[in-house]
This record gives C-alpha cells, sequence and structure tokens, in this order.
C-alpha cells in the first residue's frame, strides 16, 4: 500500500463525511474529520453523533435484484461502506425497506470512526473553505450548511445556491396506539431484512374520515417562511399537506394507498385509505409515520394526526418539521470526480451536491473519498461504469441532467433520488420459449437486467470477482 504523505481534510459528518473519512482511512489516507456540533448546533439535529438521522430511520428498498437503491446498497457492500455495515447492524423490521435503529446506527459509525487509528475527528466549525494548504479536502455540509461557509461557497463559485424544502415526519409512542383498530401487516404481507410480512401498523379510514381528514389537513395552520418564498419542493418529500392539496385523491394513490392490506379486524370491509407507521428503533417503542412529513404548525399536527383511527390517544415522540436543503448547481461547477472545476483538489459530497436520500449522500462521500484518497496517493481518480448504480448517480450529478427550463440554454438541475431512468438502457433477452413479454414482465426482467449488469459491472471496478459472496 503507498504512503500518503498529506491527510484528506472533510467538512460535515453526516453521512456523505463519515463515509467518505472511513473509505480514505482504509485506503491508508489520514483523514481528519471536522464536524461543528455540539460547538454549533443546527435546527434539525438533536444529538452531536455521526451520521445522525435526522428525517426518516429507513434506507429504502433492500431488494438488489429488482430496486435501484436496493441496488446501490449493495454496491455500498461491496465497496466496504461504513454507512451499510452499520445499518445492517442496526436493522429494524420494515417489511421489504431496510430501516435502522437511529441512535443504534449514528453510535455505530461513531464508534467506528473514533477507533480508527488513521481518523481525527476535529469538533470545531470551518466557517470559511478550504485554506490551500490543504492539498485535498471535501466540503459534506449536507442541505444545514452554516451561512458563513454557505456565504464563501457562493463567493467562490459565482454561482447562486439553489435550494429545496425538506420536511421531517411525526414519530409516536407505541404503547398509544389503538392496536383493537389497527394491525400489523406488510403490504402484500411482504417479508423484507430482519422482516416478518407484518412489519407496518397500519391504520384504516372510511372515505368519510379520509375526506374529514383530507379537509383538516388543506385547512390546518401551516409554517410560513417568507424568506424562501419560490423555494421548490422536491417531490420525493412532499409535506403531506401539499399532497393532499394536490388533489382529493392524491393521498389515497400515495402514502395512504389501501392496496395489498387487509383489515386483521374486519376482513371483509376493505379500507377507503390507511395510515401506515414504521418501527422507529430496536426496541419497537417508537413508530413514525410514512410519508406524513409536514409544514403544519405544531399546535394543530396533534389535533389533525389524532383524527386518524386508532391514533385518537397518541403521544408523539416527535412532531414534524420543515427544514431548508440547500445544493450547489453540480453540473456546472463540479468535475467528473466531483471537484470544484476552478480549484484543484476541493470536492463536495452529500446532498449538497444535489443528490437526495441518505443512501445518495453516503454513496458521493464514498466516491469523493476514493476520488480524494487516489490523488493523495499519486494516482488518478478511478470513475465507476455508468451502468452501476455508483455510476448513474455520479453522471447525474455531474452532467447527466439535460432537462431545460423555457429560457434556452439554461440548465434545471434538480435534487434525484437513485432510478433505474439514471441507468443506461440494457437489452433484455426473452427465455426460451416467449414470443413476447406482457407489460408488467418486461418492466420486471429490465429491472432484473440492469441490477445484475450494474454489480457484475461494479464487482469488476471494485476488484470482486464473486459480487454476492462479498456482499455477504
Amino acid at each position: 500500500m503507498k504512503k500518503a504523505d498529506k491527510p484528506l481534510h472533510i467538512i460535515g459528518g453526516g453521512l456523505a463525511g463519515s463515509e467518505a473519512a472511513w473509505q480514505a482511512a482504509n485506503m491508508g489516507v489520514p483523514a481528519i474529520l471536522h464536524e461543528m456540533r455540539p460547538v454549533r448546533g443546527t435546527d434539525a439535529h438533536k444529538t452531536d453523533g455521526l451520521a445522525e438521522l435526522v428525517c426518516s430511520n429507513s434506507f429504502r428498498s433492500d431488494d438488489h435484484n429488482a430496486n435501484a437503491v436496493g441496488v446501490l446498497h449493495q454496491e455500498m457492500r461491496l465497496a466496504g461502506s461504513l454507512i451499510m455495515a452499520s445499518a445492517d447492524k442496526h436493522q429494524v423490521p420494515a417489511g421489504s425497506a431496510l430501516a435502522v435503529d437511529r441512535d443504534g446506527f449514528s453510535d455505530a459509525v461513531t464508534e467506528a470512526l473514533e477507533r480508527h487509528p488513521l481518523i481525527t475527528i476535529d469538533r470545531a466549525e470551518i466557517t470559511g473553505l478550504p485554506p490551500e494548504d490543504w492539498k485535498q479536502s471535501i466540503i459534506a455540509t449536507g442541505p444545514l450548511t452554516a451561512p458563513s461557509l454557505a456565504s464563501a461557497i457562493q463567493e467562490a463559485t459565482g454561482a447562486e445556491a439553489l435550494a429545496f424544502f425538506d420536511a421531517i415526519a411525526p414519530i409516536l409512542h407505541f404503547d398509544s396506539i389503538d392496536m383493537d383498530t389497527c394491525w400489523f401487516q406488510s403490504r402484500y404481507d411482504k417479508v423484507g431484512p430482519g422482516g416478518t410480512g407484518k412489519d407496518y401498523i397500519n391504520c384504516p379510514m372510511d372515505e368519510a374520515q379520509y375526506n374529514a381528514f383530507i379537509d383538516a389537513l388543506i385547512e390546518g395552520e401551516k409554517t410560513e417562511f417568507k424568506e424562501w418564498e419560490g423555494t421548490p419542493y422536491f417531490d420525493g418529500c412532499l409535506p403531506i399537506e401539499i399532497m393532499a392539496e394536490r388533489g382529493r385523491e392524491t393521498l389515497r394513490h400515495g402514502p395512504m394507498k389501501p392496496m395489498g392490506l387487509t383489515n386483521a379486524h374486519n376482513p371483509g370491509v376493505k379500507p377507503y385509505a390507511v395510515v401506515q407507521l414504521r418501527q422507529d428503533n430496536a426496541l419497537g417503542t417508537l413508530y413514525n409515520m410514512v410519508g406524513f412529513q409536514t409544514k403544519l404548525k405544531y399546535g394543530v399536527q396533534k389535533d389533525i394526526f389524532q383524527m386518524i383511527p386508532g391514533l385518537e390517544q397518541a403521544e408523539f415522540a416527535r412532531l414534524g418539521g420543515l427544514h431548508r436543503n440547500t445544493y450547489i448547481n453540480s453540473p456546472q461547477l463540479l468535475d467528473a470526480s466531483l471537484q470544484l472545476k476552478t480549484r484543484s483538489g476541493m470536492r463536495f459530497a452529500g446532498q449538497i451536491t444535489g443528490c437526495e436520500g441518505y443512501v445518495e449522500s453516503a454513496a458521493i462521500g464514498l466516491l469523493t473519498g476514493r476520488f480524494a484518497s487516489a490523488e493523495i496517493l499519486g494516482e488518478q481518480p478511478s470513475l465507476p461504469p455508468q451502468t452501476t448504480a455508483f455510476g448513474a448517480l455520479l453522471c447525474h450529478i455531474t452532467g447527466g441532467h439535460l432537462s431545460y427550463d423555457d429560457e434556452p440554454g439554461k440548465r434545471s438541475f434538480q435534487p434525484m433520488n437513485v432510478n433505474f431512468g439514471l441507468f443506461p438502457p440494457v437489452e433484455i433477452v426473452k427465455p426460451e420459449g416467449v414470443k413476447r413479454f406482457r407489460g408488467k414482465e418486461k418492466a420486471l426482467a429490465k429491472k432484473h437486467a440492469i441490477a445484475a449488469r450494474a454489480l457484475a459491472d461494479c464487482s469488476k471496478w471494485l476488484g470482486v470477482e464473486n459480487h454476492t459472496a462479498a456482499a455477504e
């Protein structure tokens, strides 16, 4: 292993920064991780733990055969991801999703980084851009970048930072849920990692209850942020009341869809709508409201959410909230290795680059850690093939986005979760004896083909011959 003559400085101890430090250290490069908490807090963080999860506790689907984020999970495992190892160790039942005990997960990441002999954790705020004598640095300050650093970034890039709202779902106490009304069941009884097929608590609504609930959501007093007017919402994390405003039936076809669920207390009557609750900690004492991120004022949240059957006496461990996420115009500012085009050796990682989601943020941290460490070791960064989940996401961030506004030539870059639409097309070979695929069969075959190609190509890129054995 080559010896590093300079450390890698990483600003931000979230999922991206933590993963970048881990990857660097395991390549033999000393990493200095600068985290401002607890010296300076944020509006969303509650602890000083590294990789704290401030919104959902779900890493979403763990299906690496037919789901893009599941493929990304598997690729990260192949790359020795600390984030994925900690998530796997602290998973809680969540159907086909990978959800974690948020405190156990953060503690595991923090402990691993503190133990590593090549990692130094500096608890201090960095108020400006990395100094020139930091030959290699990564800014992974996430959606809650401190104003002083955000201003420095804006001044250095000469570009306006873009922003979108991100909302947090409420968490409630399990023992306050009426289980004579609610029941345990995963949608379609699907069994996921660590699950049994009965991993969600389901709260049923009839048509009248649903309509009254929609009215209350629309009429409920919302938090207003006049200084943020004009900031777009990210469609993957819309506040529940914004979805309700988009159409009375929107929620019934979104987070409150009743499909694949049968009321255990009244099997003969199909619910008109269902609110699902997902386990939030290992003890099973806390559950979060799936898809119920909100900007309703605290004073009305409890009243409105207690209209949900089974939650009439619900006690909330945390009410929902809203914060602003900021991200840079990455296609314009960053090169293919996430390096600032106007300053060699300075990279960005995580949500500030315009990716969305815990796993995506950690994956971009993983890549920047590897890219920067390669340069410190005197090597050229090795970019992942675009056929991989790593490469597809990287391409979107650094130039794959081709949607434009009405103004000719103006790029309209928006945050994005990893999805199969970011991958290059793949040829689908029909099984012998099959004349033609039906619609759903063809779509599933396409997903399987993209996933198989991605994991095979990622294995080659990483030098791992048997990707299944390596992941396990």
